[in-house]
């Protein structure tokens, strides 16, 4: 069994009573590093491989475990958010071993933007469900949206679905850049063939987190992009739904 005092992690910051990252009441740990670049991101300031503050996995697992109570009451868990959390896979692999081993429900929220090897496939096995933040389904929109291709996404949804992993659909709708009928009825046909996927949940885009890029000094190169409208929303859930796929959102 590993030490968990030896294991290192960077985390940007953690919530004890998250709501809105998977089911129940959950402990979120936000973690530090991203790959992506997405022009929407509302936490720029977990970007950054060598900020946040480096903790110990055996500390992080306590803080988890001093809400197991609240947790277990209200059928949640630890949710790990980012940032990216597969980008610290080696160093997290062993303490989702120890939380499972414990009873915790686990989940990850990540765009799947990392290699499927040995250690990406132990995270899989050791989680209860993946939130699955799909940016965009045509590689050189994807590349637009957030800096790299989507290869590494749709390898790890395809991953998902080998193990039967239960996965919630993130879709984070922009205007002109993924909020069409058109788009949606595409987004709709590769939903439909991964009978894993138990629901998409539709986020409408927001500007929520501009302060953050001003306090970086980063162009925030969507400030002219309006949020979507309700109508908008609804539309795009009603193609979803047409098609047998659940959805959740609110507008």
């Amino acid at each position: 069994m590993d030490n968990l005092d030896d294991i290192n992690i960077r985390i940007h910051s953690y919530e004890s009573a998250g709501t809105v990252d998977g089911p129940g009441i959950r402990f979120v740990v936000f973690m530090q590093g991203c790959p992506l670049r997405c022009k929407y991101c509302h936490n720029p300031d977990t970007w950054e491989f060598n900020a946040g503050k480096v903790v110990s996995a055996k500390t992080l697992l306590n803080e988890v475990l001093k809400y197991t109570a609240f947790m277990k009451f209200s059928k949640g868990g630890v949710t790990f958010s980012g940032g990216e959390p597969l980008v610290q896979k080696k160093a997290l692999l062993p303490l989702l071993k120890e939380l499972k081993r414990q009873g915790v429900h686990i989940a990850i929220d990540t765009a799947g933007t990392t290699n499927i090897d040995d250690d990406t496939l132990g995270i899989l096995n050791n989680v209860d469900l993946v939130m699955l933040d799909v940016k965009h389904i045509v590689p050189y929109e994807h590349k637009l949206l957030t800096g790299l291709s989507n290869d590494k996404n749709m390898d790890f949804l395809e991953a998902l679905s080998q193990k039967n992993i239960r996965t919630w659909v993130r879709w984070v709708v922009v205007p002109d850049i993924n909020n069409s009928i058109e788009y949606a009825n595409s987004f709709a046909s590769l939903i439909k063939k991964y009978s894993n996927i138990e629901l998409v949940e539709i986020l409408p885009y927001h500007k929520n987190g501009i302060y953050k890029w001003d306090a970086l000094n980063i162009p925030y190169q969507l400030k002219d992009t309006p949020e979507p409208s309700k109508d908008n929303i609804e539309e795009i859930a009603k193609v979803l739904e047409k098609q047998g796929i659940k959805t959740l959102y609110s507008c």
